[in-house]
């Protein structure tokens, strides 16, 4: 409504300043005609600077002119404290009120005089042009302001994972300012402010790998990059592009993290023994002397394989999965993302224990008591019967 209000101001403001300006023109005889006519004597006292903009300089390049915009300036001296003190209401009236009224004075300045027949008011244009400095100057310290509170903000110290709430500040600013910037051609300070807000955004997210976080601290970056990325598809914004892009390698870095740290419980004691055996191989031991190793013989590696019958692997897997269900925030929907990865990834743990046995063990007629078709028909019958 403020927005609708002010626009609505700066509407009315633009005739009336350009009738009183061709009346005081005809009267006193100011226009381009009369150039060589004295101006009358008018003490003034101007309301502030004149903008810097060229077709303001070319216009008060006409003495006619100058005087005119000195006898406005006299008549309406209490027009610029007054529309600052209005601009002011109209920013507070909304958290994020600085973009209506940035919108609303640049594109009255840049836009309006485009569709009006009759001559600026190069009064008014100098007035809006202060105006819109002001503005500019509240847009930029709101957008300060706001990146340095997420980039301060720590996560609650009861938090079990799900969006934090600079992610969500990032989500409504962008939306709201999209929805603002909607149909102005102007919006170079909104594509910087973005970006700005992203970086602060990604910063904060990062930050948590040092926080003393209840939950798995991948997962709520991974989740939250996730957010990040889902969103910015759906909006579709050139500038954060890149940002969109980032997000999404962040989110696959944190997956990938995520699931190597849960990755080895259901088969733990064989992920140990192969860890051994690998750095035997990495220490250069040659792949047919690994199994003379005390610790990583053929004897010991049959006890733990019958560790883990087909039977215990497929509880072990319906544990993982619980434990993955019980933290991941439902309103992402990423369950089956990360369980289809946590199969892959399982998978090629499988490969690689095979490949060990073959390589290190070869002829000794060991294996482990499930295959990969077990295995699948795990993963299958767990991602169905939920």
């Amino acid at each position: 409504v403020s927005k609708q209000v002010l626009e609505q101001v700066l509407r009315e403001l633009q005739p009336l300043c350009t009738s009183e300006q061709q009346f005081l023109q005809e009267l006193f005889q100011l226009g381009h005609d009369s150039m060589g006519l004295q101006a009358p004597e008018v003490k003034v006292s101007v309301v502030s600077s004149p903008l810097p903009f060229s077709s303001l300089s070319s216009s008060l390049a006409h003495p006619g002119e100058e005087a005119t915009a000195q006898l406005l300036s006299e008549l309406f001296s209490c027009l610029e404290p007054e529309l600052r003190a209005f601009l002011d209401v109209c920013r507070r009236a909304h958290p994020l009120g600085c973009l209506q009224v940035l919108v609303a004075v640049s594109d009255s300045v840049f836009g309006a005089w485009g569709s009006s027949p009759a001559p600026p008011s190069s009064f008014l244009h100098t007035v809006l042009g202060n105006v819109l400095l002001l503005a500019k100057s509240s847009f930029n310290k709101c957008i300060g302001s706001l990146c340095k509170e997420m980039e301060e903000a720590k996560a609650p110290s009861r938090m079990r994972g799900g969006i934090l709430p600079c992610v969500s500040r990032f989500q409504d600013f962008v939306a709201f300012s999209e929805e603002v910037f909607r149909t102005s051609r102007r919006r170079r300070e909104l594509d910087k402010a973005q970006l700005r807000l992203a970086s602060s955004v990604f910063s904060s997210i990062n930050s948590l790998s040092s926080a003393n976080l209840k939950v798995n601290t991948d997962m709520v970056m991974m989740e939250n990059f996730h957010h990040i990325h889902s969103f910015l598809c759906q909006k579709n914004i050139p500038c954060l592009e890149d940002k969109k892009r980032e997000a999404e390698q962040r989110f696959r870095e944190h997956m990938e993290k995520y699931i190597a740290t849960y990755l080895g419980q259901p088969l733990e004691r064989l992920n140990h023994f192969f860890d051994g055996v690998k750095a035997c191989l990495a220490q250069g031991v040659k792949a047919e002397e690994v199994s003379f190793q005390l610790a990583y013989s053929k004897q010991e590696l049959r006890k733990v394989i019958e560790k883990y019958p087909g039977k215990e692997v497929k509880r072990a897997l319906e544990t993982l999965y619980r434990k993955i269900h019980k933290y991941l925030s439902p309103e992402e929907n990423l369950l089956p993302v990360v369980w289809q990865a946590m199969e892959q990834e399982f998978m090629r743990q499988y490969r690689e224990f095979e490949e060990l046995i073959q390589r290190c063990y070869a002829g000794a007629g060991i294996a482990l008591d499930f295959t990969m078709e077990d295995l699948l028909s795990y993963f299958n019958s767990i991602t169905v019967s939920n």
